[in-house]
C-alpha cells in the first residue's frame, strides 16, 4: 500500500515514516509543504494520503486544502487528516463529498501505533476513522439549527455519533451493550427521521448523514 505523507515537523514526519514502514506500508513520498504535497498526489497516485492540516508556506489549512483539491481531481482518493485542531469548514467538506475513505484524527489523542495503523488501513479500504471529539464538534455546531436532529432520541443521537466514527452495527452494539437487532432498529429510525435512505454501506451512510446535517446547518 503506497502512502503520501505530509508533515512539516521533521521528527514527527520521520517517526511516521518509520512506523508506517514497520507495518509494511510503502512511502511513495514524505513531504513538508503544500506545493510538494500537491505535486506528489498528482504524480504518484498513492493509495492513501496522510496529511497534516497546517503546512508551509501559509501554516494555516494548506494541507487540507491540497487534499481536497486532489480529491476533486481524483474522486475517491482516501485521505487521513492529522491535526491539533478541528478545522470545521474543511472537515465538513471532506466528509460530505461522498466519495472514498476519509479520516480525521487529533494528534494528541493518538495514543499508540496500533490505533494509528488501524485508522490508516480503514481509510485506505474506503472506510472512515474519526476522532470522537471531531464528530462532537461537528454535530454540536448544528444542534441548534438542524431541526431533524432534534427529532432523534438520546439513544439515537448516541448511535449516530458512533456511526459517524465509522463503526459497524456490531461494534456499536458491543459498546452500548445491546443487540445488533436493536442497533439496526435505531439506525433505521435515524435514517427515517433525517429523511435519508437506509444503506448497507457503512461509509456511505456516515457521509450521507454528515452531508445532510451540513446542508441543514447552511439552510
Amino acid at each position: 500500500m503506497r502512502v503520501v505523507l505530509a508533515e512539516d515537523l521533521f521528527l514527527l514526519r520521520d517517526g511516521l515514516v518509520r512506523m508506517l514502514e514497520a507495518y509494511d506500508f510503502e512511502i511513495a513520498a514524505a513531504v513538508e509543504s503544500g506545493p510538494e504535497l500537491t505535486r506528489a498526489l498528482a504524480e504518484l497516485a498513492p493509495d492513501i494520503a496522510v496529511v497534516d492540516v497546517r503546512l508551509p508556506p501559509s501554516h494555516t489549512d494548506e494541507g487540507l486544502q491540497c487534499a481536497l483539491q486532489a480529491r476533486r481531481e481524483r474522486p475517491g482518493l482516501p485521505v487521513l487528516v492529522l491535526s491539533q485542531h478541528v478545522e470545521q469548514l474543511y472537515a465538513r467538506e471532506l466528509l460530505a463529498d461522498g466519495t472514498g475513505g476519509v479520516g480525521y484524527l487529533l494528534k494528541d489523542r493518538v495514543f499508540d501505533a496500533e490505533q494509528f495503523i488501524d485508522a490508516v488501513r480503514r481509510v485506505a479500504a474506503g472506510g472512515t476513522a474519526m476522532d470522537p471529539q471531531v464528530i462532537q464538534q461537528l454535530l454540536a455546531r448544528r444542534s441548534h439549527t438542524a431541526q431533524p436532529l432534534g427529532r432523534l432520541t438520546p439513544r439515537e443521537l448516541e448511535v449516530l455519533e458512533l456511526m459517524a466514527q465509522g463503526r459497524s452495527n456490531a461494534a456499536i452494539a458491543a459498546q452500548l451493550v445491546v443487540t445488533e437487532r436493536a442497533i439496526a432498529k435505531h439506525t433505521s429510525n435515524i435514517f427515517t427521521k433525517l429523511g435519508l435512505e437506509v444503506s448497507d454501506d457503512d461509509n456511505r451512510r456516515v457521509l450521507a448523514v454528515l452531508a445532510y446535517l451540513d446542508h441543514g446547518s447552511q439552510g
